[in-house]
């Protein structure tokens, strides 16, 4: 790239821009442009002349990085992913942005530490660390934090007010979590193992991205319709279980007591 140098600013099409323009276009500074292709995640500029020039393909590009690292995606996933998806279509990038959408569609909120320690009614920062562990919580660098999941924190606040403190909802939370993660897990495997890799194995044909992407949509509703009806099958045996159980014991002490 030292050989390449950057044209005088203009007006500029989207197929004919600059490094500087290209930073201005998409909110991102020249080094990091420059980074993300030393890295390979960008493709190389046009270059006529010693000038490099750059078009939507590295727009759409910059994009895809962006929402994807605001999803958690580090660097290395983002550069497997983009390395998987060959080609000059859009349909790899559409495929790689299906990727990056939350499963669960929620406007997170901002909120500082001191709103947290209202909510929780502790300064403990255990329970902060705990959070953002679990991934509840994502760190903005200047002392607030995004709450993920708003409908997660307002069922935490349901059970703060049938009694149960903070760090006692954080720990079922970590509970839910972790088997969370076993389900997830499950249905990634299923997806790779009986539509990525046939696609995979067949050279990634172009004409069938949308058909993978498609598949991978459809899994999303899929897996939290099955993961609903199956969880109301085990909670209603789970209860049923339990409960059996306490009202033997009620019966028990209640004979006990009458001996």
């Amino acid at each position: 790239m030292s050989d390449v140098t950057e044209a005088p600013e203009r007006a500029a099409d989207d197929g004919d821009l600059t490094i500087d323009e290209l930073a201005q276009r998409t909110g991102m500074t020249v080094r990091n442009i420059r980074a993300h292709q030393s890295r390979g995640l960008l493709p190389p500029p046009e270059v006529r002349g010693r000038t490099g020039y750059y078009g939507q393909v590295h727009q759409d590009r910059i994009e895809l990085i962006k929402e994807m690292q605001g999803q958690g995606f580090n660097l290395q996933a983002i550069r497997r992913l983009v390395d998987a998806a060959p080609g000059s279509s859009e349909e790899p990038l559409r495929f790689l942005r299906a990727v990056a959408e939350p499963y669960v569609q929620e406007q997170p909120e901002v909120l500082t530490r001191e709103d947290l320690v209202s909510r929780w009614g502790s300064n403990d920062p255990v329970l902060l660390e705990r959070a953002v562990k679990l991934g509840l919580l994502r760190p903005l660098g200047d002392g607030s934090y995004e709450d993920i999941s708003p409908r997660l924190t307002r069922a935490g606040k349901e059970l703060e007010a049938l009694g149960v403190p903070a760090d006692v909802g954080l720990q079922l939370a970590a509970t839910i979590r972790k088997h969370a993660d076993g389900v997830a897990r499950a249905y990634v495997k299923l997806f790779v193992e009986q539509v990525w890799k046939p696609f995979q194995e067949a050279g990634a044909p172009e004409e069938r991205w949308p058909e993978v992407r498609d598949a991978l949509e459809r899994l999303r509703p899929l897996a939290a319709d099955t993961l609903l009806a199956i969880f109301g099958v085990a909670m209603a045996d789970a209860s049923e279980e339990a409960f059996g159980r306490e009202m033997d014991r009620m019966q028990r002490r209640r004979g006990r007591s009458k001996a």
